[in-house]
């Protein structure tokens, strides 16, 4: 995914390389660069096909050992190019260095391959023979020296002018070649040098004598570079006594770290020279800091106890080491920075400090505790807790309150980002390591995992109290994920009490994090959020929270998702309408009600008062109410007095909202408006949902809905212009026509609302019973076709003939339950249904002529209302589904002709004559017959089409369809009117999709016969 991602970054900005290296040959071997990455990513997508590995196995093992050998080259890169980019070529030899090193590690070691047989697997003597590996001699030999060479050369290269210039530099390139190359010697220990030889004797004396050499030329170049250029103010002995007291140090130390990894310390003369060893560097090392020679015997017994605890695994031995070793700790903090009048990270130096020491001792003392036998294993989990909890609260002072205090004098304290990173990934693997070894528990490992990641909100968001608010999160979240682990399924799973304390626990820790929250959302908005933005984000983050509760233990559990489903629902209407909060509600600290009004914002715009949205509470209320339905945490399925309870309040909340909301000005519509609403509701659920009693009563109630809408339309126009006649004759000057003009356009806008709240209304009510008359249609197919089920072979061997009679049974179905309906007391429903389209277009056709002068593409989108349209057994008799498209092409048919009849009479009276009629074969008049002529020549298209549609019968040799082409395509080139062109575009297509569909019903009724 890291190579998918660099190579993506790549592609886009490839056209900058050389504008961005300067250099042609840097450019060209970015180029190949990327080419190489674009081919391992090919490599390892074909890895992922299993066909591949059944079909072409010896492929496979090419591609595999293709990819270990070629990585490491490639991701060093990468990843080296990606670390100068960010933080500069200072360093970047030895960027280089460790990239190299792990990817070495990850690939050269040798690896059995992964698409080895079982058998091919089990070998002689436990060892696997070369064979089975995915890396040869050859490549590993590759490997090697690319990480031996590779950084030096780099340094060498990008660093020329300056590698020889001081001891420094020199001491740069040594350790650029002979870390690396300690590091393979270090890395032969798991076989990195198999293809060196395969006696481990001899690779043994490799070892000692190149590590030897190593360890004595990297001791010199770190004295050299970082020991006394760096830490030069620590060394309190003169030269040249420092330099051999360094030395010793150093060289010591390392001599026993590489004798104890190589297994060298065994025997008792090893042990003895290693205990000597131990207290030689450890006496040396004190008094090179500084420590009285008086106390040189003092860190002499440490370094004694430390090599009796790694010779004999003496735990006393260990614990006296940690007391001496924290006396030194102690020692040295207290001399060198005790008496620094410092201000840092926000406290003291001296309060610094004491957290230091007492991370460090607590670090010291985990590795003892680790041993101690599993009933004190208490104690690792808390020294590593409390280790965890120290460190949190140091890079949080570090990392949030980066400046120091000295003398009046500031400066930035730099606490990098990877540093954070760094030790969050050293304490996530040792609390794996632990957890794997049976050294510590479950619950330490969920605490220690939260808190170690909650660390990482320090690079995201700058809030003071962030580390602590995202662990207390994490620590609401996990414990689904991360306590309930147990091996037997039911022990595994939460008890019902156990959930809803975890998700009061969840809703109590993001109650806790509402000032970061707030934060976010002030940083994302560029403005402080409502009280209501910020109660829908902390509403659904419990909802998100709360998802590994549900799916990983209440997954059974129907109520629990619709509960999960309410809540994060809830949290995204709040954060949607943003509703006024009530002062009692509201959490309003010092920070928020700084953040809300600043002392500029005051100055610059006064105190601002936000408008009311109470309304938008009774919306989020109907919403809930829906969902709450729609879930079955109101059971309306079942009762019928809480379904007609629900129904009113339904209604009730949406006509007080809609007419607060949008008819504020027109006090009388509200109870029409609430009147209608609660009509619509009581169908609509009622319909959904019938009674026994309901189907007498429904047709009543969409009666009263219909004779509403005009009243209603009416009434608001008449009200508002009585309003404005009381006003003119109480002495309003006849002169304010601006004042008329405003009434005027409120009365329109307000009567536009009125038309598009009765087409949404109907447009549900033709939708709804379509809906329940489709489901009620399938129903009768499926009983019908039950029986036919054993004709399964007969309807193999003749598919036509079945679909055709599939057709005709659909329709006899579809009269069959128009009856069965008609028994029942709901025939009404195709009609009720019916009158609502109708209804529905025309409003639709005159909101259209209202808001965009009757625009002619509009009906392509308003036709299909009529879709809805049903057979009934009064209006639409003989309308079945074979018809459904028929109400769809003559409502645009006759649209466009209309309006073009419309256009040319406009144009003819209004377009540029002066007076009331036309001058015979003046310019109007030949406007008008030309125009008239081509949309009568459109007609014969659109007749033949229409005719077409409703019964979907024509002959095969009936060319009449196709005479009419020329006609439409005479209409579209000579035409001035752009309604007589569509109509002329249409015909054109009416014709050949009637002769596409003819021949393929020809074609179909061939194989038939």
């Amino acid at each position: 995914m890291s190579l998918l991602a660099a190579q993506i970054s790549f592609f886009f900005s490839s056209s900058h390389l050389f504008s961005s290296f300067n250099s042609i040959p840097l450019s060209l071997l970015a180029a190949l660069l990327c080419a190489e990455t674009t081919f391992l990513i090919g490599c390892w997508s074909s890895l992922q096909f299993k066909w591949l590995h059944l079909e072409n196995p010896s492929i496979v093992v090419a591609l595999e050992r293709l990819l270990f050998a070629c990585v490491p080259f490639t991701a060093s890169s990468l990843f080296s190019w990606a670390v100068i980019s960010a933080v500069g070529m200072s360093n970047s030899s030895y960027y280089l260095m460790v990239f190299s090193c792990v990817f070495y590690w990850i690939f050269a070691i040798p690896r059995v391959s992964s698409f080895k047989t079982k058998n091919e697997a089990k070998y002689h003597g436990g060892e696997a023979p070369d064979e089975s590996f995915i890396l040869g001699p050859l490549e590993s030999c590759f490997l090697s020296l690319n990480l031996m060479f590779t950084p030096v050369l780099f340094h060498v290269a990008s660093h020329y002018s300056v590698v020889f210039t001081s001891a420094a530099a020199v001491s740069d390139l040594l350790l650029l070649f002979f870390v690396p190359f300690l590091f393979q010697l270090y890395a032969s220990t798991r076989g990195g040098l198999r293809w060196v030889t395969k006696d481990s004797h001899q690779l043994q004396s490799v070892r000692i004598v190149n590590g030897a050499i190593a360890m004595v030329v990297i001791v010199i170049c770190l004295e050299v570079r970082v020991v006394f250029r760096s830490f030069g103010k620590y060394i309190q002995v003169p030269p040249p006594l420092n330099y051999l007291l360094v030395t010793m140090t150093l060289l010591g130390g390392g001599a026993g770290a590489g004798a104890s990894v190589l297994g060298m310390v065994s025997g008792g003369f090893s042990s003895v020279v290693f205990t000597g060893l131990a207290v030689v560097v450890s006496a040396a090392g004190a008094i090179v800091v500084g420590f009285p020679i008086l106390f040189t015997p003092l860190p002499a017994v440490a370094g004694l106890y430390f090599a009796r605890f790694f010779t004999k695994k003496s735990v006393p031995s260990y614990f006296a080491f940690v007391a001496l070793g924290s006396l030194m700790v102690i020692w040295f903090v207290m001399h060198n920075y005790w008496d620094l009048n410092i201000w840092l990270a926000g406290m003291f130096l001296k309060s610094f400090c004491k957290l230091i020491v007492a991370n460090i001792i607590i670090a010291m003392v985990i590795p003892g505790l680790v041993l101690l036998p599993s009933k004190f294993h208490f104690l690792t989990e808390a020294g590593m807790v409390a280790h965890a909890l120290l460190l949190c609260y140091i890079e949080d002072r570090f990392f949030n309150y980066s400046t120091i205090y000295h003398y009046g004098m500031e400066d930035d304290v730099m606490y990098p980002s990877y540093m954070v990173i760094l030790t969050t990934l050293i304490g996530l693997a040792v609390v794996r390591r632990l957890f794997a070894d049976h050294r510590i528990g479950s619950k330490a490992v969920w605490i220690l995992t939260c808190l170690y990641s909650a660390k990482l909100a320090m690079l995201f968001l700058s809030s003071k109290s962030i580390v602590w608010v995202a662990a207390a999160l994490l620590l609401a979240v996990s414990p689904p994920l991360l306590l309930y682990k147990e091996k037997s399924k039911s022990a595994s799973k939460m008890k019902p009490w156990q959930g809803y304390a975890h998700a009061l626990v969840v809703a109590i820790s993001v109650w806790f994090c509402r000032e970061t929250i707030f934060d976010a959302l002030q940083w994302w908005n560029g403005r402080p959020p409502s009280d209501g933005l910020l109660l829908g984000f902390c509403i659904v983050l419990i909802g998100l929270a709360c998802i590994p509760i549900v799916a990983l233990h209440f997954s059974h559990v129907l109520s629990a998702k619709r509960s999960l489903v309410l809540v994060v629902a809830t949290g995204c209407m709040f954060i949607l309408m943003q509703p006024p909060m009530p002062m009692t509600w509201s959490y309003h600290s010092e920070m928020i009600k700084a953040a809300r009004q600043s002392a500029d914002d005051i100055s610059i715009y006064g105190f601002m008062a936000s408008k009311p949205t109470w309304p938008s509470w009774l919306l989020i209320v109907a919403l809930l109410l829906i969902l709450a339905a729609a879930t079955s945490l109101i059971p309306i399925k079942y009762v019928v007095e809480l379904r007609a309870f629900y129904s009113v309040a339904m209604g009730l909340a949406l006509g007080v909202y809609i007419s607060a909301e949008f008819f504020l000005q027109a006090a009388v519509l509200h109870a029409l408006i609430v009147i209608t609403m609660v009509c619509a509701s009581v169908f609509v659920i009622f319909t959904h949902f019938p009674s026994a009693s309901s189907t007498k009563l429904l047709p009543w109630v969409f009666a009263l809905l219909v004779a509403l809408f005009p009243v209603t339309y009416l009434l608001e126009g008449q009200v508002r212009i009585k309003t404005l006649s009381d006003n003119v004759a109480w002495g309003w000057d006849a002169g304010e026509e601006d004042k008329k003009v405003t009434a005027m356009l409120a009365i329109e806008g307000a009567r536009t609302s009125l038309l598009g709240l009765y087409a949404a209304i109907f447009m549900l009510i033709a939708l709804l019973i379509k809906f329940e008359l489709t489901s009620l249609l399938r129903e009768k197919v499926s009983e019908s076709s039950g029986p036919s089920k054993t004709q399964g072979g007969a309807r193999g061997m003749f598919p036509t003939r079945m679909r055709l009679m599939q057709q005709r049974r659909a329709t006899s179905i579809q009269s069959f339950a128009i009856e069965k309906m008609s028994e029942e007391g709901a025939a009404w429903m195709p009609a009720v249904g019916n009158v609502a389209t109708i209804v529905c277009f025309a409003i639709c056709l005159i909101l259209n002529i209202h808001l965009s002068g009757g625009s002619s593409q509009a009906i392509f989108f308003l036709a299909p209302i009529l879709l809805l349209l049903n057979q009934d057994s009064d209006l639409l008799s003989g309308f079945g589904d074979k018809q459904r498209y028929f109400p769809v092409i003559l409502a645009i048919s006759t649209y466009l002709a209309l309006s073009s009849l419309y256009t040319i009479w406009e144009e003819v009276w209004f377009g540029g004559n002066t007076g009331w009629g036309i001058e015979i074969g003046g310019r109007e008049w030949f406007f008008a017959v030309k125009n008239l002529a081509l949309l009568i020549l459109t007609a014969p298209g659109h007749i033949i089409f229409n005719r077409y549609v409703w019964s979907y019968t024509s002959k095969q040799s009936d060319a009449s369809p196709m005479l009419t082409l020329p006609l439409s395509f005479a209409a579209v080139v000579i035409t001035d009117v752009f309604q007589v062109r569509l109509l002329g575009v249409l015909g054109i297509v009416y014709t050949v999709a009637q002769y596409v569909i003819s021949r393929q019903q020809y074609i179909k009724g061939l194989r038939y016969i």
